[in-house]
């Protein structure tokens, strides 16, 4: 009779540690964000530096080259950034929320890099930083669904950065986007460091 009391009460106590296992896990799985802040302040920089080298630039397919220089070195800075963010909370950079982060990013900016081909041809560059800006944020809004809430805050921020940038008039596109890519990467960047770690 003993060894039949004893046998539930450790099945219980199996199964209560393995509740508590997954408790834990499911937890930090909902507070982890691999997004990096000092990685987007270091990119918001990298726009602002685009911005100061673009602005003297008078041929459009240089201008075009600058930005996308910028794009594609805030790219490997967020990368970088959310690996050594990731490896620092001892967790998988391509776990269930960093696979959903990307499934959800990349579509918007493959959508974005062919518009900029398409948008280039057709001469109407003017329309560039409003089509970047509202796809970027598209993509972080997104990619963001598998992040913490101030992501998602991000990408309609710069949603909303590109919806201006599309119908502003008489604004300087590398002052559009200086104050998108740069200043709400830096806010944000800023925001997520000192509240998310990183």
């Amino acid at each position: 009779m003993p060894r039949s009391i004893r046998e539930p009460v450790a099945l219980d106590a199996y199964a209560m540690d393995n509740l508590r296992y997954i408790r834990r896990a499911m937890e930090r799985a909902g507070e982890f964000t691999a997004v990096p802040g000092l990685g987007g302040v270091l990119m918001g920089s990298t726009a602002l530096a685009a911005a100061w080298l673009a602005e003297r630039e008078t041929n459009p397919a240089r201008w075009v080259a600058v930005w996308v220089l910028a794009a594609v070195a805030a790219v490997g800075i967020g990368t970088a950034g959310a690996l050594w963010k990731s490896r620092r909370a001892g967790l998988p950079l391509f776990s269930g929320p960093g696979r959903k982060f990307v499934a959800g990013f990349a579509p918007a900016m493959a959508a974005g890099a062919v518009l900029t081909g398409a948008l280039y041809e057709a001469g109407l560059c003017a329309l560039l930083p409003g089509v970047w800006l509202l796809l970027y944020g598209a993509a972080v809004v997104a990619g963001g669904a598998a992040s913490v809430r101030v992501v998602p805050l991000m990408g309609a921020c710069f949603m909303l950065a590109g919806a201006f940038a599309l119908f502003a008039r008489g604004v300087s596109p590398d002052v559009l986007l200086a104050a998108g890519f740069g200043g709400l990467h830096i806010l944000f960047g800023t925001i997520i460091a000192v509240k998310y770690g990183g």
